[in-house]
């Protein structure tokens, strides 16, 4: 009797433990996940993405963005896609977000012609991993191996979008550590994923207090940049001016360089190297390209890993713009 109780309760331990493993290979992502289901599916992003940033360097950077946002808000779900429905507010019209991220015509192209050649199999948050890595590959920097099986978000969390889970462009140093390593990031990954500014732009309403109010800043090139931003809220709020100087459209790592010389464009840039725990970062990256695109690319993957909706969490959505 004592015998077929312990078998029993061997069964039981057994029995957990399979369950177990079979959540976390559940929740594993992996290269490989699309390799039988969608096998030309690395080659189809590409393809998009490549004619997007030949139209428009700048979307390259703006597609990356995309990622960052939806990954900060909720975990890397495809929530950021999601347009307003009766029933939630996308994070789209949130405060860090409004009139602000942009790319989502390129993902549109991209899903509509995944799901010609593979429906219902590759998610709209896994197709946002791909396009940011093939972005930053295509204007010239590193390449990663995207980690895949990621599902989509069934509602959007503005709340959330505007709790500032994403850091402001006027974020202190602190703010802007903190704000990461609520993500599970380091300081190390925030300096190195901040080195996305390297390429893209920024509108005058971001940047205007750092080029006039702000003391460790470059004289030539607060001046230069005061010409197309006026000084007056509401006054040319929109006008852009390029986040990195020299090679705005290539990914590089111009943008240390910058910094060591005051010249970066926003208070969240510059507080990276202000005489603060950051500075020795700054200048290895200046320094050496190969670094700076080791830890990008790794912190790259990091982030890819928050909070993803896996096994039979979320679904796969026909069209990324809503749920199906």
């Amino acid at each position: 009797m004592e015998y077929n109780k312990q078998r029993s309760m061997l069964k039981v331990v057994l029995l957990m433990m399979t369950m177990v493993l079979a959540s976390q290979s559940e929740a594993q992502l992996n290269r490989d996940f699309y390799k039988e289901s969608c096998p030309s599916l690395f080659l189809v992003v590409r393809r998009v993405v490549k004619r997007a940033v030949a139209r428009e360097p700048r979307m390259g950077a703006s597609l990356l963005r995309l990622f960052f946002h939806d990954c900060f808000v909720n975990g890397c779900d495809g929530s950021l896609l999601l347009d307003d429905t009766p029933s939630f507010l996308g994070e789209k019209t949130s405060g860090p977000s409004n009139n602000s991220v942009r790319g989502f015509e390129v993902i549109d192209k991209i899903k509509f012609k995944i799901e010609k050649m593979c429906p219902g199999i590759v998610s709209c948050a896994d197709i946002l991993a791909i396009t940011a890595r093939d972005s930053v590959l295509l204007l010239g920097g590193p390449g990663w191996s995207v980690k895949l099986g990621r599902r989509d978000s069934t509602t959007a969390n503005f709340a959330a979008a505007n709790s500032g889970v994403i850091p402001s462009p006027i974020s202190t140093l602190s703010n802007l550590i903190n704000r990461f390593k609520a993500q599970g990031l380091s300081t190390r990954d925030m300096v190195a994923l901040s080195g996305a500014h390297t390429f893209g732009r920024a509108k005058c309403v971001t940047f205007r207090n750092r080029i006039y109010n702000e003391s460790n800043i470059d004289t030539s090139f607060a001046i230069a940049r005061r010409k197309s931003c006026p000084s007056a809220n509401g006054s040319g709020d929109n006008k852009e001016a390029n986040l990195d100087v020299r090679s705005p459209d290539r990914f590089d790592h111009g943008y240390y360089k910058q910094l060591l010389n005051n010249k970066g464009l926003l208070t969240s840039d510059q507080v990276l190297f202000n005489n603060g725990p950051t500075d020795s970062l700054v200048i290895a990256y200046s320094n050496n390209l190969n670094a700076f695109y080791r830890d990008f690319a790794r912190a790259m993957i990091k982030m890819g890993d928050i909070s993803p909706l896996t096994g039979s969490k979320g679904q796969i959505r026909r069209n990324c713009r809503r749920p199906n």
